[in-house]
């Protein structure tokens, strides 16, 4: 049985006078355990939540599998970083980057076919509890129908990723109540990391996981700058055991995920890119919507900037709420698309944090098709 753990930044140094500790230090670690679990509720209600991106349309293998290969190009290579909270935690901050690569080859007159790769790392708090996954990806995109000049050029997509994972923690980086110590003739207290904390962490890595990952996606584009999209997925459908415990076992709870979106042109320049996720796992519900207005100049160099806003809703202890609200701005130049984003928070946890939330930035680089190659209709993200 675990007692009391904390982090190094809760520990005390030696000299500190005992009713300083009393009246001052304990206030301290009063407050911070406060904001830690207001933290992990607002994260996770049960602790076991995967990680979200604010921008999820930028983050395409991490949302949805059938997300492989879509996109107007041949290959593309994405990646996503996000911190949270650093305002209260600092250097202790949730902090994931995920990364992906996929490619689209013709497998028939109109259909294709997507592989790629994706990994995600996430880590937080003073243990560097970290969850790492990765694993290949691969997609199906089936022709429905669409006439000569793109009326109702139809796609559904079937999608799946195989691959694997662990979690761990630094269990150097945390202290235990039977690491405190009161010098009754000094009057002094203070944290002896060298002492026994008389826990066994003879497992500071869980097993290696086996996970699977499954996903549809329809869509369909009327023009250029008009289109709308359908998906859905399942993450963890094996539910791995993440136990640290050898004779225990924690199954990682199922995820599902339902997102939409699409294109609005308003004039030959801009257009509105509204989109919506939704998800679920185990207790916890999270779901983010919004819309980017687009601008582009219709250059040869086909550059285009957006700007947005979104609103991010999870369950909140028993009642859902709106816990921040996102800004966000994207650069397209070329093959290139730099975003950034900026949680506001307005949960409870904004008068300790002053609402400043998650900054989060990605970025997407595509390699154009062969001029040879036929240009595959998809819909702009």
């Amino acid at each position: 049985m675990l007692r009391c753990p904390f982090g190094r930044a809760s520990g005390l140094t030696k000299g500190a006078h005992f009713f300083i500790f009393e009246n001052q230090v304990m206030k301290m670690m009063y407050t911070r355990i406060l904001l830690l679990a207001l933290v992990v509720l607002g994260w996770s209600a049960a602790g076991a939540q995967d990680a979200r991106f604010a921008q999820f349309y930028a983050s395409p293998l991490t949302l949805n599998p059938a997300m492989t290969g879509i996109f107007a190009g041949q290959s593309r290579f994405a990646v996503n970083y996000r911190t949270l909270y650093s305002s209260l935690l600092g250097d202790e901050a949730y902090k994931t980057i995920a990364g992906s690569f996929d490619y689209r080859y013709q497998v028939g007159r109109m259909d294709y076919v997507g592989i790629g790769v994706v990994a995600l790392r996430d880590q937080v708090g003073a243990s560097n509890f970290s969850r790492t996954e990765g694993g290949l990806s691969a997609s199906y995109l089936k022709h429905l129908g669409g006439g000569r000049y793109r009326s109702s050029d139809q796609y559904l997509v079937v999608g799946a990723q195989l691959g694997s994972g662990q979690r761990g923690f630094d269990a150097e980086k945390l202290w235990f109540s039977n690491q405190f110590f009161v010098d009754e003739a000094s009057r002094q207290a203070y944290i002896d990391y060298a002492a026994s904390s008389q826990e066994s962490f003879a497992d500071l890595r869980t097993n290696l996981y086996l996970d699977f990952n499954a996903g549809l996606l329809w869509y369909a584009l009327f023009d250029d700058d008009a289109s709308i999209y359908v998906g859905g997925a399942m993450f963890h459908l094996t539910e791995p055991n993440i136990s640290f415990m050898e004779d225990r076992e924690e199954q990682l709870y199922r995820k599902w995920v339902a997102h939409a979106g699409g294109q609005l042109p308003l004039t030959r320049e801009i257009s509105l890119l509204p989109a919506a996720s939704v998800m679920g796992q185990g207790p916890a519900f999270s779901a983010t919507g919004g819309l980017n207005l687009r601008y582009a100049n219709r250059d040869w160099r086909d550059v285009a900037i957006r700007a947005g806003a979104w609103g991010h809703l999870s369950n909140q202890s028993d009642k859902m709420g709106l816990d921040a609200v996102i800004f966000s701005a994207i650069l397209e130049m070329e093959r290139w698309q730099l975003g950034f984003s900026y949680d506001m928070t307005t949960s409870l946890l904004a008068g300790a944090n002053n609402s400043r939330g998650a900054f989060e930035m990605s970025l997407i680089y595509t390699q154009p098709e062969k001029a040879r190659q036929r240009r595959v209709s998809c819909p702009r993200f």
